[in-house]
């Protein structure tokens, strides 16, 4: 918690509102999903801060004015931990962008307040999704309003996060700007088993590459050896022929 002291009166700002991040486990994959994928985007990225299930309070010294959006975008502040949002705190400035997986247990005046608190505090764009039935709504500031917006294909691209989101039938999928998918964690540990796997294939595949070097090399050395060997057998005979031919002609003479 962080309190601020005014005219002694303590203001708290807690850390929790005592509501869950998920009410079941489709919705709570689908947070961690986004919001984890949302880390590895902007990893180098120092300047902007991504956030899941954390209090934001957009007006100081009103701690009852609050909310905790499944996930958010805050662009344009640092990295790091925090027990809470303060906006004041952090240049007044708010998160961009807010999304929200709804449960079942979710009714529509509680979007609707949602949705008014975003249009209210500066979300420039909002994304809901509805894993049960597989809705997928976007909102974008236009006018100083939150709009819905029609997109005419299945694809939506987020104008400041520079992702794409995929609803076909059963299937919402979210895209990095090369085309790559969010994954799970489960589907990155594989890719990254995958990975490793093909590492320590090409590990194994150059120590053997290597060897088969080591040993035509030792092989071509073993022949160059033989090969001067020969030579210098061959030498050494022609050297001896030689003497033999000089002390035989030296005898004929006397």
């Amino acid at each position: 918690m962080n309190p601020i002291i005014r005219n002694e009166v303590e203001i708290i700002y807690p850390d929790s509102d005592g509501k869950p991040m998920a009410d079941n486990t489709k919705q709570f994959e689908c947070i961690t999903k986004i919001k984890g994928n949302l880390d590895i985007l902007f990893a180098d990225n120092k300047d902007v801060f991504v956030a899941g299930d954390l209090l934001w309070y957009p007006v100081e010294g009103e701690p009852k004015i609050r909310i905790a959006p499944d996930v958010m975008v805050a662009i344009g502040r640092p990295q790091g931990h925090r027990g809470s949002y303060q906006q004041w705190k952090e240049g007044n400035i708010p998160p961009k962008v807010v999304f929200e997986i709804l449960s079942p247990g979710n009714r529509y005046s509680e979007m609707l307040q949602k949705l008014e608190f975003y249009q209210k505090y500066g979300v420039e764009e909002y994304y809901v999704y509805d894993p049960d039935k597989h809705d997928f709504s976007v909102f974008l500031r236009e006018n100083n309003a939150l709009t819905v917006q029609n997109y005419a294909t299945s694809f939506w691209k987020s104008p400041l996060l520079n992702i794409t989101f995929e609803i076909i039938d059963t299937d919402f999928n979210i895209y990095y700007s090369d085309g790559k998918p969010f994954l799970s964690f489960v589907e990155l540990n594989q890719v990254m088993q995958n990975a490793m796997k093909l590492v320590e294939e090409a590990q194994k595949e150059k120590a053997e590459a290597q060897k088969e070097t080591a040993a035509a090399q030792k092989e071509k050395a073993e022949a160059q050896k033989e090969k001067e060997e020969e030579r210098k057998a061959k030498e050494n005979a022609l050297a001896e022929l030689a003497t033999l031919k000089a002390q035989f002609a030296k005898k004929k003479k006397k």
